[in-house]
C-alpha cells in the first residue's frame, strides 16, 4: 500500500514538472523578414551573369606595386593574424562541444583504505564476523586496504537534441568567424588600395605646386620689373610675394600628409616606417575599372559581413533549441567494470575480485527551474537581436552597392567637366599676364586666375583619387577582394 502511494505520488511530480516545461508563447518568435530587392538603384543595367566580387584583387588590380602592398598586407597584418587564432579557439569549442554527447570513459587504478565505526552496520558485522578468514586462511584485516582497477563509463542520452543543437551552434559560431576574417580582408585590401591611391594624388598635388610655385615667382619677378619702370608699384609685389610663401609653406603640409600616409600603408603591411614603392606619374592617365553588381541576391554569397551575420543567427536559433531542453528530462546512463579486492594478490583472481555495475536515471529539474527559464528568455533574446542585426547588415550592403555606384557615376561627370574648367584656366593664364604687359589689366586679375587654376588643378587631382576610391569602395561593398 505504501509502495503504490509513493509511485503515485512520483508518478504526479513528474507530470508537474513536464507540464511546467511549457515556455511563454511569445518567447523567440522573431523570424527573418528581410528580402532583398530584385534590382539595384542608381545602376543603368544590372547583369546577373557578371560581377565584379567575383574577380580576385590580383585580377582586379592592376599596378605591380600596389599587388605587392597588399599580398605583403594579407600576410603581415597583426589585426588579421589576432583573428585567425580567435579562429583557432572557435574550432576547438567546435571540438569540445563534439564531446560533451559522446560517452564519457575513464579508466585507470585506484588505492585506498576503510575503517568502519563500531557503532555503524558495517562495523558491527566486521565486528562479529571472529570467522572471516582470506582464502590463504589469515583473518580480514580490521583496516581494510581497497585496490581498484576499472573502467567508467558516463553517457548522457541526447534524447532532445540538447547537446547535439549546441555542438551544431558551435560549428556555426566557427564559421562565422570564418566569415568575420573574410570581412576583414575585404577591408584590408579596400584600405591598402585607397590609402595607396591617396599617396599617388599627394604626389602629384605636390609636383603641381612647385610648378606653380615657378609660375607664381616668374610673375613676381614680372611685377618686380614693372615697379622698376614705375609701370606698377609696391602693393603688387608685397601681393605677389605673399602668394609665393603661402604655397612654398603648404609644400610642407603636403610632405606630411605624404610622410603618414606612408606610415599608415606600412602598419598595414605589418612592417616599420620605410619608402613606399610607387609610380606616380600615371596616377591622372589611370581610368576606374567598370563596376558589374549582378543583383542584390549575390550579395548573400559574396558579401562576408551577411554571411557572418546568417551564420551568427543559425547559431542563436540553435542555442534557443538547446536552452528549451533544458527544462526536460536528462537520461543519464552509468557503468564500472573492473577489479576490486582488499590485498594485490586478490586483485587479478577473476571471476572473484571482479565488479561492474550499470545505473539509469531520469532526472526532471524541479528547483533550479527559474534558473533555466532565464537562460532560455536570454538566448531568446539573443535569437531576435542576431535576426536584426542580420537584416541590417543586409540592408547597410544593399545601401553601401547603390551609393558606390552612384558616386562613380557623379563623380566621372564632375571630373570632365573639371578637366575642362582646368584647361580653360591654364589658358587664361598667358592671357592674363600677356594683358597685363600690354597694361590692359590690373596684377590682381594676374594674381587670381594664378590662384583659381591651381585650386582648380587640386581639385582635379582630388577628384581623380575620389574616383579611384569610389571604385575600390564599389569592390569591396560588392563583397570582393577576399576570394
Amino acid at each position: 500500500m505504501i509502495k503504490n502511494k509513493i509511485i503515485t505520488y512520483l508518478a504526479l511530480v513528474g507530470v508537474a514538472a513536464l507540464a511546467s516545461c511549457k515556455v511563454p508563447s511569445w518567447i523567440g518568435k522573431k523570424d527573418q523578414n528581410q528580402v532583398a530587392p530584385k534590382a539595384f538603384t542608381n545602376v543603368a543595367s544590372s547583369d546577373s551573369t557578371n560581377n565584379t566580387a567575383k574577380i580576385k584583387h590580383n585580377d582586379f588590380f592592376k599596378d605591380q606595386n600596389l599587388r605587392a602592398l597588399i599580398d605583403t598586407a594579407l600576410k603581415n597584418n597583426q589585426e588579421l593574424n589576432i583573428v585567425m587564432q580567435e579562429i583557432n579557439s572557435l574550432r576547438s569549442e567546435v571540438i569540445a562541444k563534439k564531446g560533451a554527447y559522446l560517452p564519457f570513459v575513464g579508466v585507470g587504478p585506484a588505492v585506498g583504505f576503510e575503517k568502519s565505526s563500531r557503532y555503524t552496520r558495517n562495523g558491527s558485522v566486521d565486528d562479529n564476523e571472529n570467522i572471516a578468514i582470506t582464502p590463504s586462511g589469515k583473518p580480514i584485516p580490521k583496516v581494510l586496504p581497497d585496490f581498484l582497477l576499472a573502467v567508467n563509463v558516463s553517457w548522457e542520452i541526447d534524447i532532445w537534441k540538447k547537446l547535439r543543437n549546441s555542438k551544431k551552434s558551435a560549428m556555426y559560431k566557427y564559421l562565422a568567424g570564418v566569415e568575420g576574417k573574410n570581412f576583414m580582408i575585404t577591408n584590408l585590401v579596400a584600405e591598402v588600395a585607397s590609402s595607396y591611391y591617396e599617396i599617388m594624388a599627394l604626389d602629384n598635388e605636390l609636383d603641381i605646386l612647385q610648378k606653380y610655385i615657378q609660375i607664381q615667382q616668374d610673375a613676381l619677378d614680372m611685377v618686380k620689373m614693372e615697379k622698376a619702370y614705375a609701370r606698377s608699384n609696391e602693393l603688387a609685389v608685397k601681393r605677389f610675394t605673399a602668394e609665393v610663401l603661402k604655397n612654398q609653406s603648404r609644400l610642407y603640409y603636403i610632405h606630411q600628409q605624404i610622410i603618414q600616409t606612408e606610415n599608415h600603408i606600412n602598419f598595414l603591411i605589418g612592417r616599420f616606417p620605410q619608402p613606399i614603392q610607387r609610380n606616380s606619374t600615371t596616377f591622372q592617365t589611370l581610368n576606374p575599372d567598370s563596376i558589374q553588381t549582378g543583383s542584390p541576391s549575390q550579395l548573400l554569397q559574396n558579401r562576408p559581413d551577411i554571411r557572418q551575420s546568417e551564420k551568427r543567427m543559425q547559431a542563436a536559433k540553435l542555442d534557443v533549441k538547446s536552452a528549451k531542453a533544458y527544462f526536460y528530462p536528462t537520461l543519464m546512463l552509468s557503468a564500472s567494470l573492473g577489479l576490486d579486492a582488499f590485498s594485490p594478490t586478490y586483485l587479478l583472481q577473476a571471476p572473484m575480485s571482479m565488479l561492474y555495475s550499470l545505473i539509469g536515471g531520469l532526472m526532471t529539474p524541479v528547483f533550479n527551474r527559474n534558473d533555466i527559464r532565464a537562460q532560455y528568455y536570454a538566448a531568446s533574446a539573443r535569437q531576435s537581436r542576431a535576426i536584426f542585426n542580420y537584416e541590417k547588415t543586409m540592408l547597410n550592403a544593399y545601401v553601401e552597392v547603390s551609393n558606390s555606384m552612384a558616386n562613380i557615376t557623379n563623380l566621372k561627370k564632375t571630373y570632365d567637366y573639371k578637366a575642362k574648367q582646368v584647361d580653360a584656366l591654364k589658358q587664361s593664364i598667358t592671357i592674363s599676364i600677356n594683358l597685363f604687359k600690354s597694361a590692359r589689366t590690373d596684377y590682381m586679375d594676374v594674381l587670381f586666375t594664378q590662384r583659381d587654376a591651381l585650386d582648380a588643378q587640386m581639385e582635379l587631382i582630388e577628384t581623380k583619387k575620389k574616383q579611384m576610391n569610389a571604385m575600390v569602395d564599389a569592390y569591396r561593398a560588392l563583397g570582393g577582394g577576399w576570394k
